[in-house]
């Protein structure tokens, strides 16, 4: 008799509930295996990108998007919107810090968003993202060599672990007291470049993975054309000859992480500047070869903006605080355990509440604190109740996918994309443990 059929709905559970790294690795490569089989593959969007930088196409813009919580459910909403509209160019991604605050290592992500792709018959590459993978500027001053191994160790652990495109926010290194402005962007451009050749060293062989750098911090000084002609600049001289650079770069437009939360709750409006967009993107892909400029903190942004940044070029866009709060705030989640987190971030995360706060300010900036703790506890909620959430969330998907004409591509990226199977090897034994513990997604 042969082996059973692999249950993949129990498998994905276990993984997620585990805790001992072990067992979520046996079990992640079990659903790697069966999405191979099936054909799904972790991949790198480098070359779709690099041939979007030749203008061999143009007109969308890629949503990539964080799953803090429920991520089975609502990649599995992915899956079904993409597959509706025929799209291919959209991404899974998790920032370093997100990976910390949700409880959920880089094999445990990947596992699950394959498993996802098993479960809703989707076939073909599947891009999976280290988002915002930042220098803690503090104590990059403090000790710049330690703070680079530990970047180092989470780029190890997170390649292993299929994720074959790496965003390196080295921007928090960028020094505005500088005159020049190659001089500011200095810190910056070495270590992305440093970084960079990292990811190259220790790549699967065949397979390029995708690197995107930042020139502004999400919430700072807007990004100039001389920022980005400076940093691309001092990034090639640096960069080892014959190495391959970064694909996209990332931006400062007017946005910031989790928006600006009113008094009462809401967050404010955000005034989006696309003509510096267009700019940066224009210049991306004429000067550099780039794919274009990527927006980050848009999720928050109002519905009537999307449609702007397929017509500015953008050629990637990071969403994740709204589908959080909709998480929090769908009509199916329950009271009872929303309660139960809120007054557990009231003594949890008392510390964080600033004197001038209201409550309701308070729990909108600390919720995302709560989704790790209790991520077993949401997840242990009914398929039904986890299944009306995400379908809720899936026409925002749908949406998002329609308003960045992220549609009908499919067959452009598996034109560009190589699928490539990668057999999970044995971390080194000397690889440090990587700390998720700087703050920087969406």
């Amino acid at each position: 008799m042969g082996r059973r059929p692999l249950d993949i709905e129990r498998v994905v559970m276990d993984l997620i509930m585990s805790d001992d790294p072990a067992i979520k690795k046996n079990l992640a490569g079990r659903i790697f295996a069966l999405a191979y089989k099936k054909g799904i593959y972790p991949s790198s969007i480098h070359q779709f990108y690099i041939a979007r930088g030749r203008n061999e196409f143009n007109g969308f813009t890629v949503p990539a998007i964080n799953l803090r919580s429920m991520t089975y459910d609502l990649a599995k909403a992915i899956f079904r919107v993409a597959k509706k509209n025929n799209s291919g160019t959209f991404i899974f991604e998790i920032a370093k810090s997100e990976m910390g605050y949700t409880s959920q290592p880089p094999i445990e992500y990947a596992g699950v968003v394959l498993a996802a792709a098993i479960k809703e018959g989707y076939a073909g590459p599947v891009f999976i993202q280290g988002d915002h993978f930042q220098v803690n500027a503090k104590k990059f001053q403090d000790s710049p060599d330690k703070e680079l191994d530990g970047l180092r160790a989470l780029i190890s652990e997170s390649i292993e672990a299929g994720f074959y495109n790496i965003d390196i926010d080295s921007s928090t290194l960028v020094d505005l007291s500088k005159t020049a402005v190659k001089k500011q962007q200095f810190l910056n451009y070495e270590v992305c470049a440093k970084l960079t050749q990292f990811i190259r060293q220790i790549q699967p062989r065949g397979l390029e993975i995708s690197v995107g750098g930042e020139i502004g911090e999400v919430g700072g000084k807007n990004s100039s054309p001389e920022d980005l002609q400076a940093f691309m600049q001092g990034y090639r001289e640096r960069l080892r000859k014959g190495r391959t650079g970064i694909s996209k770069i990332s931006i400062q437009t007017g946005t910031s992480h989790g928006g600006v939360v009113l008094p009462d709750g809401t967050v404010a409006q955000v005034k989006l500047d696309f003509d510096t967009l267009k700019t940066l993107s224009k210049i991306a892909r004429e000067e550099f070869g780039l794919a274009g400029a990527v927006q980050h903190g848009a999720s928050t942004l109002p519905s009537e903006a999307f449609h702007k940044f397929p017509e500015t070029e953008t050629c990637e866009v990071h969403l994740a605080t709204e589908f959080q709060n909709m998480i929090y705030e769908s009509k199916h989640f329950p009271q009872d355990l929303k309660t139960k987190i809120y007054d557990w971030l009231k003594i949890n995360a008392a510390s964080e509440k600033k004197e001038d706060e209201t409550e309701e300010q308070f729990i909108y900036k600390t919720r995302k604190k709560a989704l790790g703790p209790f991520k077993k506890e949401i997840m242990s909620l009914s398929s039904e109740v986890r299944n009306a959430v995400a379908r809720e969330i899936e026409e925002k998907f749908d949406f998002l996918f329609k308003q960045l004409n992220a549609v009908n591509n499919k067959d452009l990226v598996d034109k560009y994309v190589t699928l490539k199977r990668v057999i999970m090897r044995k971390r080194k034994k000397d690889t440090k443990a990587a700390q998720h513990d700087t703050e920087g997604a969406d």
